[in-house]
C-alpha cells in the first residue's frame, strides 16, 4: 500500500474504455497512457470495475469466472510485437467501422476472436521459448482455477453457448472419467482459453508494475455473488444453494431502495455458507489471493451482503417477497487474516440498506466505507453524505460510481432546489458541477477521493456507464485520447495539491 501519503486520490475507470484502435479499451497504449495522466496529474489511485470475463448482457458482475481475466481487453498490439500476429493478420479480418465513444460488444467479440484463434495457431511455433515456458509455468501454477475454467468455456463453445445446465448430463456434473472424456474431446479449444488467460495476464501484471513503479495502486473490484452460468458455480457446485438438478432454491438481490421500486433481482445463486466454513473458506480464499495478485486493493461489492443477505425465492419475478438471512459475518474475515494477516486491503461497498450490524462488522475491521455526494443532495436536507458531516477519515469519498448517471447529467435532472443548495454548498453557479464535485470529494476529511472519468470529463448522461435494472444499454462507455487534455492534467494536479493529496 501507499504509506507515502495519508491522503490519496484517484480516477475510476474500467479498461474497456480506453481509447484503442480496435473497438475496445485494451492493455495497449490507451491504457498506459492513461497511467501517464494519472502520474502527471498527481494521483495515486486507479479504481476499477471487476476484471473477468463477462456473458450476456457485458456486465462485469456477471462473469463467467470468479479468476479469469477479460480476454476482450488483451493487447493486439502485444500480440503484434510478440509476433503471434501480422499485419497480413489484420489485413485479413475484416474491422467493423468502430464508435470511439462506444463499445459493440458483439462485434468486437467476433473480430477479436479471428484474430486470437490466429495468435494461438502461431504460438506453438513461436521462436521465443522464454514465452513457451511461461506459458507453461502460468498454466502450472493456476490449474487449481484454470482447469476448471476453459473445460467450462470449452464446453460453453460445444453447446452454442448454452448454460452448463442444458449439457449432457456427464459434464453436468462429471466424475473423474467423464471430465477425462470431455478433456480429450475438447482438448483445443480448452488450450485455447488457457492461451487467452496467459496473455491477459501477462499483459496485465506488465501493466499492473508500470503503474507502481509510478506510486500509483489500483483499487479492484470483487463481486460478492457469482452467476449461475460461471465456471466456479459449475465445478462448485456444493458451495451454492442449489436443488439436485443443479437449479438455485434461492437467489440475490436486494430490496427496494433508491434505485428501484421493486428491488434489484440479480438472480444470481446465494452461497451455502455452512459449506465455505467447513472447509476454511478456501475458495474465497483463494479468490482473494488470486486478485491481490492483479491489484493492490480489493473493493468487496455488496458488502452488506457478508453480514446480512437477500434472498429472494428463485421462482419469484420480482425482489419484493425476500427475506434477509444472516451472512458468514465476523467468521469469514477472521478466515481472512488468519491467511493474509491482520491489515486487509478490502474497501467495503457499504451502499444500500445499511444496518448497525454492517457498521460494526465494517469498523471491526478497519476497512474504509464509501460515501457518494450525489445522495448527499437528493434533497434539501442534512445527510451523512454531505462532507460536513463525515465523521471519520477511514472512508472513500466518490463524487459517484459506475451505477449512478455522471454528475453533469444527474445535477441536469435535479429539482431546482437541490441545484441551488449544491451552488450555494460549493459557491458556484453549477456550470462546471462535476468539478465542483470532485473538489468536494478532495476537499473532504476521507482518506481516499474518487472520481469516475465522466466527471473529470465534465460529460453528460450519454457517457453513463450502467443503468441498475436497465437490461441494454451498459458497460460500453469509451473516452478518446484527445479527452485527457492538458489543461485537465493542470487543474487536477493543483486541486489535488491544494487539498493537500
Amino acid at each position: 500500500m501507499n504509506t507515502a501519503k495519508e491522503r490519496l486520490s484517484g480516477i475510476l475507470v474500467h479498461p474497456t474504455s480506453f481509447p484503442s484502435p480496435y473497438g475496445i479499451g485494451e492493455l495497449g497504449t490507451g491504457a498506459y497512457e492513461f497511467i501517464d495522466f494519472l502520474e502527471a496529474s498527481g494521483q495515486h489511485l486507479w479504481q476499477v470495475l471487476p476484471l473477468g470475463p463477462t456473458g450476456f448482457g457485458d456486465s462485469p458482475y456477471q462473469g463467467f469466472s470468479a479468476f479469469a481475466g477479460q480476454p476482450l481487453i488483451i493487447s493486439i498490439e502485444d500480440l503484434l510485437e510478440l509476433k503471434l500476429l501480422t499485419e497480413e493478420d489484420l489485413n485479413s479480418v475484416p474491422a467493423p467501422k468502430w464508435d470511439p465513444r462506444q463499445v459493440d460488444y458483439g462485434a468486437v467479440l467476433n473480430y477479436k476472436n479471428e484474430l486470437f484463434h490466429l495468435a494461438f495457431a502461431a504460438f506453438p511455433t513461436s521462436p521465443d521459448i522464454m514465452l513457451l515456458e511461461e506459458y507453461e509455468a502460468f498454466c502450472a501454477e493456476n490449474s487449481f482455477w484454470l482447469d476448471d475454467y476453459a473445460l467450462f468455456m470449452a464446453g460453453k463453445d460445444a453447446h452454442e453457448g448454452k448454460c452448463w445446465l442444458d449439457w449432457e448430463d456427464d459434464l453436468q456434473t462429471p466424475d473423474a472419467i467423464s471430465r477425462k472424456k470431455w478433456t480429450k474431446k475438447l482438448s483445443e479449444e480448452i488450450k485455447y482459453y488457457k492461451f487467452l488467460q496467459f496473455m491477459f495476464r501477462r499483459q496485465w501484471l506488465k501493466l499492473k508494475a508500470y503503474a507502481n513503479e509510478r506510486e500509483i495502486e489500483i483499487i479492484g473490484d470483487i463481486p460478492i455473488f457469482m452467476s449461475l452460468d460461471s465456471a466456479d458455480v459449475w465445478s462448485h457446485q456444493k458451495l451454492f444453494q442449489l436443488d439436485e438438478t443443479g437449479h438455485p432454491t434461492s437467489v440475490a438481490g436486494v430490496p427496494p431502495d433508491y434505485f428501484s421500486a421493486t428491488g434489484q433481482l440479480w438472480g444470481n445463486p446465494l452461497y451455502d455458507w455452512a459449506a465455505h466454513k467447513k472447509d476454511g473458506y478456501s475458495w474465497w480464499i483463494s479468490r482473494i489471493r488470486s486478485q491481490m495478485e492483479l491489484v493492490d486493493y480489493l473493493r468487496i461489492d455488496h458488502f452488506r451482503g457478508l453480514e446480512a443477505y437477500w434472498a429472494v425465492p428463485a421462482d419469484e419475478e420480482t425482489a419484493i417477497n425476500g427475506k434477509w438471512v444472516k451472512g458468514p459475518r465476523e467468521d469469514f474475515f477472521l478466515a481472512l487474516q488468519k491467511e493474509f494477516g491482520k491489515n486487509l486491503p478490502i474497501f467495503a461497498e457499504d451502499l444500500g440498506i445499511i444496518t448497525p450490524e454492517v457498521e460494526w462488522l465494517r469498523d471491526m475491521f478497519g476497512f474504509p466505507g464509501m460515501k457518494v455526494l450525489q445522495f448527499a443532495f437528493q434533497g434539501t436536507g442534512e445527510s451523512t453524505y454531505l462532507p460536513h458531516q463525515f465523521t471519520t477519515t477511514n472512508c472513500i469519498c466518490y463524487t459517484g460510481t459506475h451505477d449512478n448517471d455522471t454528475t453533469a447529467g444527474w445535477y441536469a435532472g435535479l429539482p431546482e432546489e437541490c441545484r441551488d443548495k449544491i451552488r450555494r454548498y460549493g459557491n458556484t453557479d453549477g456550470g462546471s458541477v462535476s468539478l465542483d464535485f470532485i473538489r468536494f470529494c478532495m476537499g473532504s476529511i476521507a482518506r481516499y477521493a474518487i472520481f469516475p472519468i465522466q466527471d473529470l470529463l465534465q460529460l453528460g448522461s450519454e457517457a453513463r456507464m450502467n443503468t441498475p435494472g436497465a437490461a441494454e444499454g451498459n458497460w460500453m462507455f469509451r473516452y478518446e485520447a484527445s479527452d485527457l487534455a492538458a489543461w485537465r492534467i493542470g487543474w487536477l494536479k493543483a486541486t489535488t495539491e491544494l487539498f493537500g493529496r
